[in-house]
């Protein structure tokens, strides 16, 4: 009988010890980050991905048509200055060219000899007046001697103003001529050819796109252009200290510098409005870039340094925060903020490094005054 007292208590007792373990609040577990120093930029991106452009890049072709009479570079090859890349057939402007000069060394000729008689003219002159002052001739042979003078000095001139006018030929021959070359209007690495030895090259009429002879862009001298939401073109003034990314060079960040802010906004369909900004690089040991790689931007438009900071993400509705009181319970505390970025917010007050901050990423149970327990593995976690 005693035996089946004991029994009924020993059930009573598990019922309520059972009734207490489940009734009492359970802590949840959370992870927690604690409020760090450091420096927290203002950054404003790009919205679609940036294009790296060469400083300079031309696009050539020939002013006038013709067969292509030589290709004296090849795709990928380094040139400078001057050099010469492509040249159409030219035997007839050059005979030309032989022309024209042949003519000025004969006006040349044909002036020597008429300045000649006519310094001869201008001497007789000299001495016929003399002999008329002594009364050794007469005035009629003055004047005809002074007439002949006159016509031989103007017939000098003629013949000076003729060599001008053979020079003007041949200057504009040989302009004709160059035209049937390209050289290269700066050192860069030729880009494309269009076109092979014996085709005929023909010159773009208006309003009708042609491919280029010889596509030419500088290969150590690069910039980017992206584009900027309308809605933060404003804040970006050139000067503006840049975050460089590469698509092709994931691992590694370059510095540059805004160069040029469009002064137009680009209105494409179906598209966000966006404006056009340049961005340099500094002087930085960089990779091999190519033409047309693909990049991202951020710009930093303003920058406080060694301010107390939290990750953003754990800001709610951008105004507070939950932390851990004494108590082991969520708390719901006010901020007052300043800088921010996606990444990093600034904490003017409301805040210490020795608070405990609750990530509320992906946990809807997060709320004010719920007992907590600090997962282990992220216990006291410090976010630089």
């Amino acid at each position: 009988m005693m035996t089946k007292y004991i029994k009924w208590i020993v059930l009573i007792g598990f019922i309520v010890g059972g009734y207490f373990w489940f009734s009492q609040e359970k802590p949840i577990m959370v992870t927690v980050i604690q409020a760090s120093y450091g420096d927290v930029e203002s950054i404003v991106a790009n919205t679609r991905a940036g294009t790296v452009s060469s400083c300079q890049r031309a696009k050539m072709s020939f002013p006038i048509g013709g067969t292509i009479a030589s290709i004296d570079v090849k795709e990928g090859e380094l040139v400078s200055q001057g050099q010469i890349l492509m040249s159409l057939w030219n035997a007839d402007r050059q005979s030309r060219i032989y022309e024209a000069k042949a003519l000025v060394i004969s006006r040349r000729q044909t002036k020597n000899s008429v300045c000649i008689n006519a310094k001869n003219d201008t001497k007789i002159l000299a001495r016929t007046k003399k002999l008329v002052t002594d009364k050794l001739t007469s005035q009629e042979n003055l004047d005809n001697a002074l007439a002949k003078s006159e016509a031989s000095n103007a017939s000098c001139a003629a013949a000076n103003a003729q060599i001008h006018v053979a020079q003007a030929v041949l200057n504009t021959t040989q302009a004709s001529f160059e035209q049937t070359k390209l050289f290269a209007p700066f050192d860069g690495i030729v880009a494309e050819i269009t076109g092979e030895i014996g085709e005929y090259s023909t010159p773009s009429p208006p309003g009708i796109p042609m491919p280029p002879a010889i596509d030419l862009l500088t290969h150590q001298c690069h910039y980017i252009t992206a584009p900027i939401d309308e809605v933060d073109a404003a804040d970006i003034q050139v000067g503006d200290p840049v975050i460089i990314r590469l698509d092709a060079f994931r691992e590694q960040t370059f510095i540059g510098t805004v160069k040029r802010v469009a002064p137009y906004v680009q209105d494409f369909a179906k598209q966000a409005r966006t404006v056009d900004v340049d961005v340099t690089f500094n002087k930085q040991v960089l990779p091999r870039l190519l033409t047309g790689y693909s990049a991202d931007i951020e710009i930093v438009l303003e920058k406080h340094e060694n301010v107390l900071q939290i990750p953003t993400d754990v800001i709610v509705d951008n105004q507070f925060v939950f932390i851990i009181n004494q108590d082991s319970r969520i708390e719901k505390r006010a901020l007052k903020l300043g800088l921010s970025n996606w990444q990093q917010t600034e904490v003017i007050s409301g805040l210490s490094d020795q608070d405990k901050l609750v990530s509320t990423s992906g946990n809807s149970a997060i709320k004010p005054e719920v007992l907590v327990r600090v997962s282990v593995n992220n216990d006291s976690v410090n976010n630089d």
